[in-house]
């Protein structure tokens, strides 16, 4: 239970910089300066990666405690998948992921209300960054002056969801469809990417390395339909609002739909989870001697 909460809490902290992301893009056309927002987030960025690091092998621990679990109770030569031991540990393990996504999806709703006090810190943190030219320099100057950022870090305050909501329908701009819908399902592929591969190498314990490697093919269809579809999407509308075709306030309903329909792609991850395990599974069997 200690290793699932702790996997749980890891996916919300990765779900919740990924999500504050969408933020960069706002802090680029108020700054005028999106190179240098990216560069300084990717400080930040740094933390998913190491969380990222420490999540992988514990999630991969849950599943091998399922199979070795099941493989101790067997009886020699018998079938793996008629053991009650094991049909258990796959409803266990089932509603383990499950809780991975969950996480995944509070991780998002926490990282949508803050990403508006994130947009004002790290928009001044990159006119600092202007000033005096290096990030050392600028960490120095943070430490060495702990009551200048204590006197803005009061004034960041975050947003009521009730207001924020209120506001982003009221001011509502054309966006395309296919664009949200796709990062609904972009979105869902990528929670389930690697949790759905898991559980198929439980469903699959004697070539469970293939098909957890088969990840990569399931995340990558995502990575095409981000490349082709949303990300140019994106880019096109935070480009013409930083050179003044479009009003600064399109970016933000932007983010704002963009982080709601991550929200709903993370919701979605919880019925792709299974479909998608069978589907990884049944590549394994094809492929495997």
């Amino acid at each position: 239970m200690e290793r699932l909460l702790l996997v749980a809490v890891l996916t919300a902290l990765i779900h919740a910089v990924n999500t504050m992301a969408y933020g960069v893009r706002l802090v680029g056309v108020r700054t005028q300066r999106l190179a240098t927002a990216v560069s300084l987030f990717n400080i930040v960025f740094l933390v998913a990666s190491a969380a990222n690091m420490i999540q992988a092998p514990l999630l991969s621990s849950l599943v091998e405690q399922v199979i070795n679990t099941a493989l101790s109770a067997a009886s020699p030569g018998g079938d793996l998948f008629s053991n009650p031991v094991y049909r258990q540990g796959l409803q266990s393990l089932a509603g383990d992921l499950r809780s991975v996504i969950l996480a995944a999806s509070l991780g998002t709703l926490a990282g949508g209300i803050l990403i508006p006090p994130f947009v004002r810190i790290l928009s001044r943190a990159v006119l600092f960054f202007d000033e005096v030219g290096s990030v050392p320099r600028m960490l120095a100057a943070a430490v060495l002056s702990p009551r200048r950022t204590l006197r803005f870090l009061r004034q960041v305050q975050l947003p009521r969801p009730g207001r924020l909501l209120r506001g982003t329908a009221r001011e509502r701009r054309r966006l395309p469809a296919t664009f949200l819908l796709l990062n609904v399902v972009v979105t869902g592929i990528y929670t389930i990417g690697v949790l759905s591969a898991l559980y198929a190498g439980a469903l699959f314990p004697e070539f469970r390395g293939t098909a957890i490697l088969l990840s990569g093919i399931v995340n990558g269809i995502a990575t095409v339909l981000i490349a082709t579809v949303v990300d140019p999407t994106a880019a096109r509308i935070t480009d013409q609002a930083a050179r003044g075709a479009r009003p600064e306030k399109d970016v933000q309903i932007m983010v704002a739909y963009l982080t709601g329909t991550r929200f709903l792609g993370t919701i979605f991850a919880q019925a792709l989870l299974l479909p998608a395990a069978e589907l990884i599974k049944a590549v394994a069997v094809f492929i495997a001697p």
